[in-house]
C-alpha cells in the first residue's frame, strides 16, 4: 500500500480578484515538481468565482473536464452549441477530445459561485468531443457512495473517456463506509469536501486530501458529519 497527503493549507494558491483558486496539484503559475497529478488525475481546482465573473472562451484538448457546482451556478457555453446553468446538485462532464472551446461565468451579481474543477488524462487520444450534465439527488449518497462520473456504460454515471470514476459520500457522525476499487490498479484521491475523516490510520480535515495505491478496498470512519469526494483513476 502506498499513500500520499495533501494538507489544505499545502495546496497552491491564486487571487485574480474575481476569482480565488486552491490548485491540489500544479496549475497555471503554482508549479511544484512533486505535485504533478495522481496517476491520470491531473487537476483539482477549488475555485471561488465573483458575481459576474468569467472565464471567456478558450480551447481545451484530451482531457476529460469535470465540473461540480457546490454553490451558485456555473453558465457554461461551448462551439459544440451547448450553453446552460450547471447549479448546485448537478455535475457536468465535457469531453475535449479533439478540441473545444468554451466560457464559463457566474451570471449572478449577488452571489459568488464555489466550484471544484476536475481534469483526468482519457484513456484515448483524439476521441469525438461530447457533453452532459446532471442532477443528483442529495439523499442517493446519504452514507453511501453516489458514483457521479464513470466510463462508458455505468448508469446512473456521466460518462468519460477512461476506467475512472467520481464518487461522493455524506456522512453522519459515527459511520464508517467502505470502497473497493472498480479496476484493478487503480488508485483513489480522496478529498475531504466537508468534515473529518479517518482512512488508514490517518485524520483528514476539511480540504485535506490522500491518494492512495496499491490496496484495493479500505474504509472512512466519522465522527461529524462530512462530506467525502473520492476520484478513482489508472496509475499508468
Amino acid at each position: 500500500m502506498q499513500k500520499v497527503i495533501h494538507r489544505a493549507w499545502e495546496r497552491g494558491a491564486s487571487d485574480h480578484g474575481w476569482l480565488q483558486s486552491r490548485f491540489s496539484f500544479s496549475f497555471a503559475e503554482w508549479y511544484e515538481p512533486a505535485r504533478m497529478g495522481f496517476g491520470a488525475l491531473r487537476v483539482i481546482n477549488d475555485d471561488v468565482i465573483a458575481p459576474l465573473g468569467k472565464f471567456g472562451m478558450h480551447p481545451h484538448q484530451d482531457f476529460e473536464i469535470i465540473t461540480i457546482p457546490l454553490s451558485g451556478s456555473v453558465t457554461h457555453e461551448d462551439d459544440m452549441g451547448n450553453k446552460g446553468e450547471v447549479s448546485a446538485g448537478e455535475v457536468q462532464a465535457m469531453s475535449a477530445g479533439t478540441g473545444v472551446v468554451h466560457s464559463e461565468y457566474n451570471a449572478s451579481t449577488t452571489e459568488p459561485l464555489t466550484l471544484f474543477q476536475i481534469w483526468i488524462a482519457p484513456k484515448v487520444r483524439g476521441a469525438k468531443p461530447r457533453y452532459a450534465q446532471k442532477k443528483f439527488a442529495a439523499s442517493g449518497r446519504n452514507n453511501a457512495w453516489q458514483t457521479l462520473v464513470a466510463e462508458d456504460g455505468v448508469k446512473g454515471a456521466l460518462p468519460i473517456y477512461q476506467d475512472a470514476c467520481i464518487s461522493r459520500a455524506d456522512m453522519d457522525p459515527g459511520t464508517t463506509l467502505s470502497y473497493a476499487t472498480r479496476h484493478p490498479g487503480n488508485g483513489v484521491y480522496a478529498l475531504v469536501i466537508d468534515g473529518e475523516a479517518d482512512v488508514l490510520g490517518e485524520h483528514l480535515g476539511r480540504r485535506d486530501a490522500m491518494g492512495i495505491s496499491d490496496v484495493d478496498k479500505f474504509s472512512f470512519s466519522t465522527v461529524v458529519p462530512s462530506s467525502i469526494l473520492l476520484i478513482e483513476v489508472p496509475m499508468t
